[in-house]
């Protein structure tokens, strides 16, 4: 991207709708997720996926987990998932939380908007509480999830391979059922 196209882009209103996704989201989501990967900000997936593995993810979504996407004139500029947090049954009301934004629409407001709708989302359905887990050196979405109230409650230091090195990882949770001291 061009720094013109940057300053036209950074300059537009915005009109992001944040809405369900459809399975004919998928290779947008498959696209921005990729983007996370090849920057090496928010996961420790070494390897590109394919629309064919994230569609298996997508449709293994039930009720309690939702995804959305956020759309800006038509294309897709982030997404966010609750996810399974472990397979367990005693688990079913705790949630993984995901959030990638398309990289020339990060910092504009996007993350915030998918995470707000999606801890309303999650609520309706009846999710009890959301973790997450990021790099320390993620510092905008460190930020974006103390803003919406979560909390960090712990480092796992050395915790996952990326690019030949150990990485820290941050656990944060916020307990949506309103319970926690």
């Amino acid at each position: 991207m061009s720094t013109n196209q940057a300053v036209a882009l950074s300059s537009k209103p915005l009109n992001i709708a944040v809405r369900p996704a459809r399975e004919g989201d998928v290779p947008a989501i498959t696209e921005i997720y990729n983007q996370g990967i090849e920057d090496r900000i928010a996961t420790l997936e070494g390897e590109p996926h394919s629309v064919e593995e994230r569609l298996e993810w997508f449709r293994a979504h039930g009720p309690q987990e939702p995804v959305l996407v956020a759309e800006a004139d038509g294309l897709i500029v982030g997404w966010a998932s609750l996810s399974c947090y472990k397979p367990r049954r005693c688990y079913d009301g705790v949630k993984e939380l995901s959030i990638y934004v398309r990289r020339e629409w990060r910092g504009r407001g996007v993350g915030a908007r998918l995470l707000d709708a999606l801890l309303k989302r999650g609520a309706e359905v009846g999710v009890h509480k959301v973790v997450l887990y990021a790099f320390p050196s993620n510092a905008r979405a460190l930020a974006l999830y103390r803003k919406a109230g979560f909390r960090a409650v712990g480092i796992y230091r050395h915790h996952g391979l990326l690019d030949g090195q150990w990485k820290d990882i941050i656990a944060m949770e916020l307990d949506l059922a309103g319970d926690q001291p």
